[in-house]
């Protein structure tokens, strides 16, 4: 399984999660602007680049990029404003945010072993 299959499912375990507490559900992935999905695969790198990712630290990468991509919070996620309500510190999130961070873990740490052996893996830790 490669990084970006997970990042596919983490993306579409999200929307379903959304779908089913009534939080702004986004795309699909197919669907999904290239820049969300380079996104998702960031995360995903993320996450397997450590033995132990926790939702808090997975937030403040998500929050440092896209900061230097130049985000600010708003009300609603507006790409053409690049505002979003969760350009905040973890602690400030609700909490049915924090599950989102939570669930992208979980699913991460359920395909960790299809991708640990893989060249997409390896070749992302040695920076070829």
């Amino acid at each position: 399984m490669t990084v970006e299959q997970i990042a596919k499912v983490c993306h579409e375990a999200n929307r379903a999660y959304c779908e089913t507490t009534g939080i702004m559900v986004g795309p699909t992935w197919e669907q999904a602007p290239v820049e969300q999905r380079e996104g998702v695969i960031k995360g995903v790198h993320y996450a397997l680049s450590i033995a132990m990712p926790v939702p808090s630290d997975m937030h403040r990468a998500w929050l440092k990029e896209k900061r230097a991509q130049g985000w600010t919070r708003g009300a609603v996620k507006d790409d053409v404003k690049k505002q979003h309500p969760c350009c905040v510190p973890y602690d400030e999130l609700p909490q049915e945010q924090k599950v989102k961070d939570k669930l992208f873990i979980a699913v991460i740490s359920a395909l960790r072993g299809l991708v640990e052996a893989s060249k997409d893996l390896q070749c992302f830790r040695s920076g070829c």
